[in-house]
């Protein structure tokens, strides 16, 4: 199965014409996280607790432009806090980061070692051949993993065929990694224009065994 092709809503892209999009697949089996996921992860919560206060994660470049874009979209990144962000605050605040399974846990991994908002997803499970990058509409249905229904007005979002699936600030079930799945797809929000794509990627293929990348940008 082919990677659905990324297409930037005009009215996004007028907003953030800066904005870029890294897409890619890889073949995966799910399971419980191993010994050395767990020990990185831990290594990296540690890491990032001693040496960044809570007060300055908003400063973190990559985070500051994420938050900055939902604030142009018309969502208030303090109620709706990207997931980077909410991942690094829960680390500062000492309650550590919770195991999922390989999968979700090494995208943790791969979200706090680069600033940006990750999602993982089971390609089998996206509805059509290409995907939108767009804004939340008003009434717009929209379910989080663990956080019931979302108000995702304002807020940059992924639609597939069936809808919204995704959002830089939670997940929808209806995509999610589950034990069946064996084929990743990946999303990577830049909104920081100083980001290098090169890094990103090495440090992704350190993780993933990748197949398939795309780039995908807003101009």
């Amino acid at each position: 199965m082919k990677a659905p092709v990324v297409k930037i809503d005009p009215r996004f892209a007028a907003l953030l014409p800066e904005y870029r999009i890294i897409t890619f697949t890889a073949p995966v089996e799910v399971m419980p996280a191993s010994e050395e996921i767990t020990s990185a992860m831990n290594d990296l919560a540690a890491s990032i607790a001693s040496s960044v206060p809570l007060a300055e994660i908003n400063s973190i470049p990559a985070v500051a432009a994420t938050r900055r874009a939902y604030k142009l979209c018309g969502k208030d990144p303090n109620r709706y806090r990207p997931s980077q962000e909410q991942l690094m605050r829960r680390i500062v605040r000492g309650l550590g980061l919770y195991a999922v399974n390989n999968v979700v846990d090494l995208g943790n991994i791969l979200s706090l070692s680069t600033g940006c908002s990750v999602g993982c997803f089971d390609l089998e499970k996206i509805a059509g051949d290409s995907i939108t990058v767009g804004i939340g509409e008003s009434g717009e249905p929209y379910e989080g993993i663990g956080r019931g229904a979302i108000n995702i007005e304002g807020m940059p979002v992924l639609r597939d065929a069936e809808g919204a699936f995704a959002t830089p600030t939670s997940d929808s079930p209806r995509t999610a990694i589950s034990s069946d799945t064996t084929r990743l797809f990946t999303t990577m929000h830049l909104f920081e224009p100083s980001l290098s794509v090169d890094e990103i990627l090495a440090c992704a293929r350190r993780l993933f065994p990748i197949d398939d990348y795309r780039l995908y940008s807003a101009e």
